[in-house]
Protein backbone atom coordinates (compact mmCIF):
# COMPACT_ATOMS: atom_id res chain seq x y z
CA UNK A 1 0.00 0.00 0.00
CA UNK A 2 1.40 3.36 -0.98
CA UNK A 3 1.69 6.17 1.54
CA UNK A 4 -0.51 9.21 1.06
CA UNK A 5 1.45 12.04 -0.54
CA UNK A 6 -0.32 14.68 1.57
CA UNK A 7 1.11 13.27 4.77
CA UNK A 8 3.88 15.36 6.33
CA UNK A 9 7.42 14.17 5.92
CA UNK A 10 9.48 13.11 8.91
CA UNK A 11 11.49 16.33 8.82
CA UNK A 12 8.29 18.43 8.64
CA UNK A 13 6.79 16.54 11.57
CA UNK A 14 9.96 16.90 13.64
CA UNK A 15 10.17 20.59 12.74
CA UNK A 16 6.62 21.18 13.98
CA UNK A 17 7.19 19.27 17.21
CA UNK A 18 10.47 21.04 17.91
CA UNK A 19 9.01 24.45 17.09
CA UNK A 20 6.05 23.91 19.40
CA UNK A 21 8.36 22.62 22.12
CA UNK A 22 10.78 25.54 21.83
CA UNK A 23 8.00 28.16 21.68
CA UNK A 24 6.32 26.62 24.73
CA UNK A 25 9.68 26.68 26.49
CA UNK A 26 10.13 30.35 25.60
CA UNK A 27 6.65 31.21 26.85
CA UNK A 28 7.25 29.40 30.12
CA UNK A 29 10.64 31.11 30.49
CA UNK A 30 9.14 34.55 29.79
CA UNK A 31 6.28 33.92 32.22
CA UNK A 32 8.72 32.79 34.90
CA UNK A 33 10.93 35.83 34.32
CA UNK A 34 7.91 38.12 34.50
CA UNK A 35 6.50 36.49 37.64
CA UNK A 36 9.73 35.99 39.59
CA UNK A 37 12.01 38.80 38.33
CA UNK A 38 10.31 41.72 36.61
CA UNK A 39 7.16 42.01 38.74
CA UNK A 40 9.00 41.79 42.10
CA UNK A 41 11.56 44.32 40.87
CA UNK A 42 8.77 46.63 39.69
CA UNK A 43 6.97 46.41 43.05
CA UNK A 44 10.17 47.20 44.95
CA UNK A 45 11.03 50.08 42.61
CA UNK A 46 7.49 51.46 42.95
CA UNK A 47 7.68 51.22 46.73
CA UNK A 48 11.05 53.01 46.76
CA UNK A 49 9.72 55.74 44.45
CA UNK A 50 6.61 56.23 46.60
CA UNK A 51 8.83 56.59 49.67
CA UNK A 52 11.04 59.12 47.84
CA UNK A 53 8.02 61.19 46.74
CA UNK A 54 6.49 61.25 50.23
CA UNK A 55 9.87 62.10 51.79
CA UNK A 56 10.44 64.86 49.22
CA UNK A 57 7.08 66.50 50.06
CA UNK A 58 7.73 66.28 53.80
CA UNK A 59 11.28 67.60 53.46
CA UNK A 60 10.13 70.54 51.31
CA UNK A 61 7.52 71.53 53.87
CA UNK A 62 10.14 71.56 56.63
CA UNK A 63 12.72 73.63 54.71
CA UNK A 64 13.00 77.41 55.07
CA UNK A 65 11.22 79.18 52.22
CA UNK A 66 14.47 80.63 50.82
CA UNK A 67 16.02 77.14 50.32
CA UNK A 68 13.01 75.50 48.76
CA UNK A 69 13.79 76.61 45.15
CA UNK A 70 17.23 74.99 45.38
CA UNK A 71 15.64 71.79 46.69
CA UNK A 72 13.06 71.79 43.89
CA UNK A 73 15.80 72.28 41.31
CA UNK A 74 17.77 69.33 42.75
CA UNK A 75 14.65 67.12 42.65
CA UNK A 76 13.98 68.03 39.01
CA UNK A 77 17.57 67.51 37.91
CA UNK A 78 18.47 64.43 39.92
CA UNK A 79 15.18 62.58 40.29
CA UNK A 80 12.83 64.08 37.68
CA UNK A 81 10.35 65.01 40.40
CA UNK A 82 8.43 68.28 40.86
CA UNK A 83 6.47 69.73 43.75
CA UNK A 84 3.29 71.83 43.68
CA UNK A 85 1.99 73.12 47.05
CA UNK A 86 -1.74 73.25 47.82
CA UNK A 87 -2.70 71.05 44.86
CA UNK A 88 -6.12 69.46 44.94
CA UNK A 89 -6.04 65.64 45.12
CA UNK A 90 -6.94 64.10 41.76
CA UNK A 91 -9.91 61.81 41.50
CA UNK A 92 -10.13 58.43 39.83
CA UNK A 93 -10.58 59.15 36.13
CA UNK A 94 -10.17 55.53 35.06
CA UNK A 95 -6.91 56.36 33.33
CA UNK A 96 -4.64 53.32 32.99
CA UNK A 97 -0.90 53.69 33.07
CA UNK A 98 0.31 50.11 33.15
CA UNK A 99 1.19 47.74 35.94
CA UNK A 100 4.09 49.91 37.26
CA UNK A 101 1.82 52.90 38.05
CA UNK A 102 -0.65 50.48 39.57
CA UNK A 103 2.12 49.21 41.85
CA UNK A 104 2.98 52.86 42.67
CA UNK A 105 -0.62 53.58 43.65
CA UNK A 106 -0.65 50.50 45.88
CA UNK A 107 2.61 51.63 47.50
CA UNK A 108 1.12 55.07 48.28
CA UNK A 109 -1.97 53.40 49.71
CA UNK A 110 0.15 51.28 52.03
CA UNK A 111 2.12 54.32 53.20
CA UNK A 112 -0.74 56.83 53.52
CA UNK A 113 -3.57 54.53 54.50
CA UNK A 114 -5.92 55.67 51.76
CA UNK A 115 -6.16 55.34 47.98
CA UNK A 116 -4.43 57.88 45.79
CA UNK A 117 -4.77 58.46 42.06
CA UNK A 118 -2.61 60.04 39.36
CA UNK A 119 -3.45 62.86 37.02
CA UNK A 120 -1.64 63.25 33.71
CA UNK A 121 -0.55 66.83 32.89
CA UNK A 122 2.10 68.76 31.04
CA UNK A 123 5.05 69.28 33.37
CA UNK A 124 7.45 72.17 33.84
CA UNK A 125 9.68 70.89 31.05
CA UNK A 126 6.80 70.51 28.61
CA UNK A 127 6.79 66.73 28.84
CA UNK A 128 4.22 64.29 30.19
CA UNK A 129 4.00 64.18 33.98
CA UNK A 130 1.89 62.21 36.43
CA UNK A 131 0.71 64.08 39.54
CA UNK A 132 -0.67 63.01 42.86
CA UNK A 133 -1.07 64.68 46.26
CA UNK A 134 0.57 63.68 49.54
CA UNK A 135 0.35 65.42 52.96
CA UNK A 136 3.35 67.49 54.03
CA UNK A 137 3.53 69.83 56.99
CA UNK A 138 -0.26 69.85 57.41
CA UNK A 139 -0.98 70.92 53.84
CA UNK A 140 -1.54 69.01 50.56
CA UNK A 141 1.51 69.01 48.35
CA UNK A 142 1.38 67.83 44.77
CA UNK A 143 4.25 65.60 43.69
CA UNK A 144 4.86 65.17 39.97
CA UNK A 145 6.63 62.27 38.27
CA UNK A 146 8.11 62.68 34.81
CA UNK A 147 7.15 59.90 32.38
CA UNK A 148 10.70 60.17 31.05
CA UNK A 149 11.86 58.55 34.29
CA UNK A 150 10.29 55.26 33.20
CA UNK A 151 12.36 54.38 30.13
CA UNK A 152 12.37 50.64 30.68
CA UNK A 153 9.76 48.51 28.89
CA UNK A 154 10.02 44.96 30.25
CA UNK A 155 6.89 43.76 28.49
CA UNK A 156 8.17 45.14 25.19
CA UNK A 157 11.51 43.47 25.78
CA UNK A 158 9.76 40.15 26.44
CA UNK A 159 7.63 40.57 23.33
CA UNK A 160 10.67 41.29 21.14
CA UNK A 161 12.57 38.40 22.67
CA UNK A 162 9.61 36.10 22.07
CA UNK A 163 9.24 37.24 18.46
CA UNK A 164 12.96 36.93 17.64
CA UNK A 165 13.13 33.63 19.53
CA UNK A 166 10.20 32.28 17.54
CA UNK A 167 11.94 33.10 14.26
CA UNK A 168 15.20 31.56 15.45
CA UNK A 169 13.33 28.55 16.80
CA UNK A 170 11.72 27.99 13.41
CA UNK A 171 15.09 27.96 11.67
CA UNK A 172 16.70 25.83 14.39
CA UNK A 173 13.80 23.37 14.37
CA UNK A 174 14.01 23.00 10.60
CA UNK A 175 17.78 22.44 10.77
CA UNK A 176 17.53 19.92 13.60
CA UNK A 177 14.65 18.09 11.94
CA UNK A 178 16.59 17.84 8.69
CA UNK A 179 19.63 16.56 10.58
CA UNK A 180 17.58 13.95 12.43
CA UNK A 181 15.48 12.83 9.47
CA UNK A 182 18.24 12.77 6.83
CA UNK A 183 19.64 9.32 7.85
CA UNK A 184 16.09 7.93 7.94
CA UNK A 185 15.40 9.41 4.50
CA UNK A 186 18.57 7.77 3.17
CA UNK A 187 17.44 4.49 4.69
CA UNK A 188 14.01 4.85 3.05
CA UNK A 189 15.59 5.44 -0.38
CA UNK A 190 18.01 2.54 0.06
CA UNK A 191 15.21 0.23 1.27
CA UNK A 192 13.03 1.14 -1.72
CA UNK A 193 15.95 0.43 -4.07
CA UNK A 194 16.56 -2.90 -2.35
CA UNK A 195 12.85 -3.79 -2.58
CA UNK A 196 12.93 -2.96 -6.30
CA UNK A 197 15.78 -5.41 -6.82
CA UNK A 198 18.51 -2.80 -7.22
CA UNK A 199 21.85 -2.84 -5.46
CA UNK A 200 21.84 0.23 -3.16
CA UNK A 201 24.99 1.86 -1.89
CA UNK A 202 25.82 1.04 1.71
CA UNK A 203 24.73 3.64 4.26
CA UNK A 204 27.28 5.61 6.32
CA UNK A 205 27.41 4.17 9.83
CA UNK A 206 27.70 7.53 11.59
CA UNK A 207 25.62 9.78 13.81
CA UNK A 208 23.83 8.77 17.04
CA UNK A 209 24.24 5.21 18.25
CA UNK A 210 20.72 4.10 17.34
CA UNK A 211 20.97 5.45 13.78
CA UNK A 212 24.49 4.05 13.36
CA UNK A 213 23.28 0.62 14.56
CA UNK A 214 20.28 0.83 12.22
CA UNK A 215 22.55 1.67 9.28
CA UNK A 216 24.88 -1.18 10.24
CA UNK A 217 21.98 -3.67 10.38
CA UNK A 218 20.67 -2.45 7.03
CA UNK A 219 24.12 -2.73 5.43
CA UNK A 220 24.44 -6.27 6.81
CA UNK A 221 21.01 -7.14 5.43
CA UNK A 222 21.82 -5.57 2.04
CA UNK A 223 25.05 -7.56 1.82
CA UNK A 224 23.21 -10.75 2.74
CA UNK A 225 20.52 -10.06 0.13
CA UNK A 226 23.24 -9.36 -2.44
CA UNK A 227 25.01 -12.62 -1.56
CA UNK A 228 21.69 -14.49 -1.64
CA UNK A 229 20.91 -13.14 -5.11
CA UNK A 230 24.42 -14.02 -6.29
CA UNK A 231 24.09 -17.51 -4.81
CA UNK A 232 20.67 -17.99 -6.42
CA UNK A 233 22.03 -16.87 -9.79
CA UNK A 234 25.00 -19.19 -9.39
CA UNK A 235 22.73 -22.06 -8.37
CA UNK A 236 20.46 -21.61 -11.36
CA UNK A 237 23.38 -21.32 -13.74
CA UNK A 238 25.18 -24.25 -12.15
CA UNK A 239 22.12 -26.51 -12.18
CA UNK A 240 21.46 -25.64 -15.82
CA UNK A 241 25.07 -26.35 -16.70
CA UNK A 242 25.37 -29.59 -14.72
CA UNK A 243 22.09 -30.99 -16.02
CA UNK A 244 22.98 -30.43 -19.65
CA UNK A 245 25.81 -32.99 -19.66
CA UNK A 246 23.77 -36.00 -18.43
CA UNK A 247 20.79 -34.91 -20.53
CA UNK A 248 22.97 -34.82 -23.64
CA UNK A 249 24.35 -38.28 -22.82
CA UNK A 250 20.85 -39.59 -22.19
CA UNK A 251 19.60 -38.19 -25.51
CA UNK A 252 22.51 -39.81 -27.33
CA UNK A 253 21.96 -43.11 -25.51
CA UNK A 254 18.25 -43.13 -26.39
CA UNK A 255 19.04 -42.53 -30.07
CA UNK A 256 21.57 -45.37 -30.02
CA UNK A 257 19.13 -47.66 -28.22
CA UNK A 258 16.62 -47.18 -31.03
CA UNK A 259 19.24 -48.52 -33.41
CA UNK A 260 20.79 -51.27 -31.28
CA UNK A 261 19.78 -52.04 -27.67
CA UNK A 262 22.82 -52.66 -25.46
CA UNK A 263 23.01 -53.25 -21.68
CA UNK A 264 25.88 -50.78 -21.40
CA UNK A 265 23.69 -47.98 -22.75
CA UNK A 266 20.94 -48.84 -20.26
CA UNK A 267 23.50 -48.83 -17.46
CA UNK A 268 24.69 -45.44 -18.65
CA UNK A 269 21.12 -44.13 -18.60
CA UNK A 270 20.66 -45.37 -15.04
CA UNK A 271 23.94 -43.69 -14.03
CA UNK A 272 22.88 -40.39 -15.59
CA UNK A 273 19.47 -40.54 -13.89
CA UNK A 274 21.15 -41.24 -10.55
CA UNK A 275 23.52 -38.32 -11.12
CA UNK A 276 20.65 -35.97 -11.86
CA UNK A 277 18.74 -37.25 -8.83
CA UNK A 278 21.80 -36.63 -6.63
CA UNK A 279 22.12 -33.10 -7.92
CA UNK A 280 18.43 -32.37 -7.31
CA UNK A 281 18.73 -33.96 -3.86
CA UNK A 282 21.58 -31.64 -2.91
CA UNK A 283 19.62 -28.64 -4.16
CA UNK A 284 16.69 -29.71 -1.95
CA UNK A 285 19.11 -30.10 0.94
CA UNK A 286 20.20 -26.47 0.50
CA UNK A 287 16.55 -25.37 0.43
CA UNK A 288 15.77 -27.35 3.61
CA UNK A 289 18.68 -25.60 5.31
CA UNK A 290 16.50 -22.49 5.66
CA UNK A 291 14.26 -24.26 8.18
CA UNK A 292 15.67 -24.52 11.68
CA UNK A 293 15.41 -27.19 14.37
CA UNK A 294 14.93 -26.46 18.05
CA UNK A 295 18.29 -26.63 19.88
CA UNK A 296 18.89 -28.65 23.03
CA UNK A 297 21.76 -29.53 25.35
CA UNK A 298 23.72 -32.72 24.74
CA UNK A 299 27.16 -34.18 25.40
CA UNK A 300 29.40 -33.49 22.39
CA UNK A 301 32.06 -36.17 22.63
CA UNK A 302 29.66 -39.11 22.63
CA UNK A 303 27.75 -37.49 19.79
CA UNK A 304 30.97 -37.16 17.71
CA UNK A 305 31.83 -40.81 18.36
CA UNK A 306 28.34 -41.78 17.20
CA UNK A 307 28.84 -39.80 13.96
CA UNK A 308 32.22 -41.46 13.39
CA UNK A 309 30.66 -44.90 13.98
CA UNK A 310 27.77 -44.14 11.60
CA UNK A 311 30.24 -43.24 8.83
CA UNK A 312 32.71 -46.00 9.67
CA UNK A 313 31.73 -48.24 6.77
CA UNK A 314 31.94 -45.36 4.29
CA UNK A 315 35.35 -44.39 5.69
CA UNK A 316 36.61 -47.98 5.38
CA UNK A 317 35.47 -48.20 1.78
CA UNK A 318 37.26 -44.92 1.00
CA UNK A 319 40.44 -46.08 2.70
CA UNK A 320 40.15 -43.48 5.47
CA UNK A 321 40.74 -43.80 9.21
CA UNK A 322 38.45 -41.79 11.49
CA UNK A 323 39.53 -40.79 15.00
CA UNK A 324 37.83 -38.63 17.63
CA UNK A 325 39.73 -36.23 19.89
CA UNK A 326 37.44 -34.71 22.52
CA UNK A 327 37.15 -34.04 26.24
CA UNK A 328 34.21 -35.90 27.75
CA UNK A 329 33.17 -32.80 29.74
CA UNK A 330 32.27 -30.77 26.63
CA UNK A 331 28.60 -29.78 26.48
CA UNK A 332 26.92 -28.17 23.47
CA UNK A 333 23.61 -26.36 22.99
CA UNK A 334 22.55 -26.91 19.38
CA UNK A 335 20.09 -28.62 17.06
CA UNK A 336 21.58 -32.13 16.75
CA UNK A 337 19.96 -32.94 13.40
CA UNK A 338 21.23 -29.73 11.76
CA UNK A 339 24.66 -30.19 13.31
CA UNK A 340 24.80 -33.76 12.02
CA UNK A 341 24.09 -32.58 8.46
CA UNK A 342 26.89 -30.01 8.72
CA UNK A 343 29.45 -32.46 10.14
CA UNK A 344 28.41 -35.24 7.71
CA UNK A 345 28.88 -32.91 4.73
CA UNK A 346 32.33 -31.88 5.97
CA UNK A 347 33.24 -35.52 6.59
CA UNK A 348 31.90 -36.45 3.15
CA UNK A 349 34.19 -33.87 1.55
CA UNK A 350 37.14 -35.11 3.57
CA UNK A 351 36.45 -38.78 2.65
CA UNK A 352 36.10 -37.86 -1.02
CA UNK A 353 39.16 -35.63 -1.40
CA UNK A 354 41.47 -36.72 1.42
CA UNK A 355 41.17 -40.46 2.16
CA UNK A 356 43.59 -41.19 4.95
CA UNK A 357 43.76 -40.06 8.57
CA UNK A 358 40.75 -37.85 9.39
CA UNK A 359 40.27 -36.42 12.87
CA UNK A 360 37.05 -35.23 14.50
CA UNK A 361 37.73 -32.79 17.34
CA UNK A 362 35.56 -30.97 19.86
CA UNK A 363 36.78 -28.36 22.32
CA UNK A 364 35.26 -25.92 24.77
CA UNK A 365 35.59 -22.17 24.14
CA UNK A 366 35.85 -19.57 26.93
CA UNK A 367 32.66 -17.60 27.72
CA UNK A 368 32.38 -14.34 25.76
CA UNK A 369 30.06 -12.60 28.24
CA UNK A 370 28.82 -13.12 31.83
CA UNK A 371 25.63 -15.11 32.06
CA UNK A 372 26.28 -17.05 28.87
CA UNK A 373 27.57 -20.58 28.56
CA UNK A 374 30.78 -21.15 26.65
CA UNK A 375 30.51 -22.16 23.02
CA UNK A 376 32.25 -25.10 21.40
CA UNK A 377 34.39 -25.56 18.32
CA UNK A 378 34.10 -28.71 16.20
CA UNK A 379 36.75 -29.55 13.64
CA UNK A 380 37.14 -31.98 10.73
CA UNK A 381 40.89 -32.27 10.08
CA UNK A 382 42.44 -34.19 7.19
CA UNK A 383 45.84 -34.61 5.59
CA UNK A 384 44.76 -34.41 1.98
CA UNK A 385 45.87 -32.00 -0.76
CA UNK A 386 43.93 -29.17 0.92
CA UNK A 387 42.67 -26.01 -0.80
CA UNK A 388 44.92 -23.21 -2.08
CA UNK A 389 44.87 -20.22 0.24
CA UNK A 390 43.59 -17.91 -2.50
CA UNK A 391 40.52 -20.17 -2.92
CA UNK A 392 39.57 -20.64 0.73
CA UNK A 393 37.23 -17.62 0.68
CA UNK A 394 35.36 -18.84 -2.44
CA UNK A 395 35.21 -22.51 -1.53
CA UNK A 396 31.73 -22.09 0.00
CA UNK A 397 30.20 -20.77 -3.23
CA UNK A 398 27.78 -23.16 -4.95
CA UNK A 399 29.32 -25.24 -7.78
CA UNK A 400 32.81 -24.01 -6.95
CA UNK A 401 35.14 -26.93 -7.62
CA UNK A 402 38.74 -26.83 -6.55
CA UNK A 403 39.65 -29.87 -8.62
CA UNK A 404 38.88 -30.79 -12.20
CA UNK A 405 35.43 -30.08 -13.65
CA UNK A 406 34.82 -33.81 -14.15
CA UNK A 407 34.49 -34.41 -10.41
CA UNK A 408 30.74 -34.79 -10.88
CA UNK A 409 31.47 -38.22 -12.23
CA UNK A 410 32.45 -39.15 -8.68
CA UNK A 411 29.30 -37.61 -7.18
CA UNK A 412 30.76 -34.16 -6.47
CA UNK A 413 28.83 -31.16 -7.72
CA UNK A 414 30.51 -28.42 -5.68
CA UNK A 415 27.49 -28.08 -3.37
CA UNK A 416 28.76 -29.72 -0.15
CA UNK A 417 30.35 -26.64 1.36
CA UNK A 418 27.49 -24.45 0.11
CA UNK A 419 25.09 -26.71 2.08
CA UNK A 420 27.33 -26.41 5.13
CA UNK A 421 27.36 -22.61 4.97
CA UNK A 422 23.58 -22.43 4.43
CA UNK A 423 22.90 -24.65 7.43
CA UNK A 424 25.40 -22.78 9.60
CA UNK A 425 23.90 -19.39 8.75
CA UNK A 426 20.39 -20.69 9.43
CA UNK A 427 21.43 -21.76 12.94
CA UNK A 428 23.71 -18.85 13.80
CA UNK A 429 26.95 -20.83 13.67
CA UNK A 430 30.28 -19.82 12.15
CA UNK A 431 32.05 -22.09 9.68
CA UNK A 432 35.55 -21.57 8.30
CA UNK A 433 38.35 -23.35 6.45
CA UNK A 434 42.08 -23.08 7.04
CA UNK A 435 45.18 -24.81 5.76
CA UNK A 436 46.94 -27.09 8.23
CA UNK A 437 50.62 -26.92 8.96
CA UNK A 438 52.25 -29.89 7.27
CA UNK A 439 49.48 -30.21 4.67
CA UNK A 440 45.78 -30.86 4.73
CA UNK A 441 42.66 -28.90 5.52
CA UNK A 442 40.91 -27.98 8.78
CA UNK A 443 37.17 -27.25 8.66
CA UNK A 444 35.86 -25.58 11.82
CA UNK A 445 32.29 -25.08 13.05
CA UNK A 446 31.80 -22.74 16.02
CA UNK A 447 28.55 -23.21 17.94
CA UNK A 448 27.93 -20.32 20.31
CA UNK A 449 26.68 -20.94 23.84
CA UNK A 450 23.16 -20.14 25.03
CA UNK A 451 22.14 -17.88 27.87
CA UNK A 452 21.57 -19.51 31.26
CA UNK A 453 18.90 -18.48 33.71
Amino acid sequence: MRCERNRPTLSQQYARWLAVLFIALEIVTAAAALAFIFLPMARRAADDLAGLMVLSAQTWSELPPETRPVFEEELARGYQLALRPDMRPPTDTGLGHGFYIRFLEQAFERRLGYAVFFLEQVGPDGGRWLWTVVPGGGRPIGVGLSMGRMQTHPLGALAVALLVGTLLVGLLSWWLARRIALPVARLEVAASQLAAGANPALLPESGPRELADLASHFNHMAIQVRELIDARTTLFAGVSHDLRTPLARMRLAIEMLTLKPEPALLHRLEHDIAEMDALIGQMLQIARGLSTEMPRDFELCGWLRARAHALGAVADSAGARLTVQCNDAVQVHAAPGMLARVIDNLLGNALRYAPGPIELTGEQLPPQAPGRSAGVRIGVLDRGPGIPRDQLATAFRPFHRVGAPLEADNGAFGLGLAIVRQLAHANGWQVSLEARAGGGLAAWVVVNGAGRS
